[in-house]
């Protein structure tokens, strides 16, 4: 009997484990890279013949892997590859042209050659699309089989089988490589630019990012990385070739401001900080001090309450019962309350009612990433 229970455990056990797994490779960023599966640019950069034909793949509609909107336009961006070379060592970085002075770098693909001709291959993402320390690389060994589960109610369920992966990729075999290092290689440039890309470039509208990272999960079989939860142990192999790209590195100001903004998921989007304020109200009109009523604070002021101060109005109150204290009344108000002071962002609490913007503190969110 506590044999079979071993046995019937062990699919559980199996089950649970790769769950796991799943949910360490899938959970969203919250930025923009979550509209580049870096997983799958690295198996189709391995899988093409050139590096054109490798930019093409990476922008055709049909290949359904480039997904990214840095510049926020519900429109696809196309991405461009830039070589740079040093010894036998390849740079090749992935690249958006974000408007027509702007270029953000995306990622890079590190292809490295050692003295003993053995070949190894790495993607790093930005830091600003993926956050630090987003590196993946092929595994070394085989992969079990990842299957859905119908049961699963979470925010980021596998919708689609990955089978068991029993071959290595093999990167000295991968045909760009092959490529790369052989007498045929002729570099690339591409010759596009903000505005003009290839026929066969169609700007395709994003889809939604749940729908996305589902459709490129079975990518992930043969490779490994990344940073969720912390447990990323992959490093770079090539520290100074890393260091002499960081040198060049592209970054955009418009992606650091929708980063900043909650533009690409990290749930500041809205916040207050994007509209203008002159008393830290998170009201959608510039605050003068006046209060968060639908009428001016120039008017009698709606309070029926005794008033057991001075009136935060600047026109006469319209309570109509006596005061127990001087009362701005019938006369003006003598408030020393700056505009918009306190934790409020219109005036202070007029004859009991609280005015406009709440417990407001600033101008707005801070900045997550």
């Amino acid at each position: 009997m506590a044999g079979a229970l071993c046995v019937f455990s062990l699919p559980a056990l199996s089950q649970s484990k790769t769950d796991t797994q799943k949910k360490t490779d899938t959970a969203s960023l919250g930025m923009a890279g979550d509209n580049l599966d870096l997983y799958a640019v690295l198996d189709l950069f391995l899988k093409s013949k050139t590096i054109e034909d490798f930019e093409k793949s990476l922008n055709d509609t049909k290949s359904k892997i480039n997904n990214l909107d840095l510049d926020l336009d519900k429109k696809v961006d196309f991405i461009k590859v830039i070589t740079k070379k040093d010894g036998d060592s390849y740079t090749f970085i992935l690249q958006v042209d974000v408007s027509k002075t702007e270029k953000q770098d995306v990622a890079v693909i590190l292809v490295n050659r050692d003295k003993d001709k053995k070949v190894n291959v790495q993607i790093v993402g930005d830091e600003d699309l993926y956050g630090k320390d987003y590196v993946i690389e092929p595994k070394t060994s085989p992969t079990p089989a990842v299957t859905a589960n119908p049961a699963y109610v979470g925010s980021d369920p596998v919708t689609k089988d990955a089978p068991a992966s029993t071959t290595v990729v093999v990167v000295q075999s991968a045909p760009v490589v092959q490529y790369v290092y052989s007498p045929a290689y002729v570099p690339y440039y591409p010759p596009y630019y903000y505005g003009y890309y290839p026929p066969y470039f169609a700007m395709a509208t994003v889809i939604a990012v749940g729908i996305y990272r589902h459709n490129n999960w079975y990518h992930h079989g043969g490779y490994y990385g990344g940073h969720y939860g912390g447990g990323n142990t992959v490093i770079i192999n090539n520290k100074n070739q890393i260091n002499h790209y960081n040198n060049t590195r592209n970054t955009s100001d418009r992606v650091q401001h929708n980063n900043a903004n909650g533009g690409y998921g990290n749930g500041n989007r809205g916040s207050a900080s994007t509209r203008p304020s002159n008393g830290g109200s998170a009201s959608t009109r510039p605050s003068n001090g006046a209060s968060g009523s639908n009428r001016p604070s120039n008017g009698a002021s709606a309070s029926t309450r005794p008033s057991n101060g001075a009136s935060g109005s600047n026109g006469p109150s319209a309570s109509t019962r006596p005061s127990n204290t001087p009362s701005a009344s019938n006369r003006a108000s003598s408030s020393n309350r700056s505009n918009g002071g306190g934790f409020s962002g219109g005036g202070g609490h007029s004859g009991g009612s609280r005015g406009g913007g709440g417990m407001s503190s600033g101008a707005g969110g801070g900045r997550r990433r």
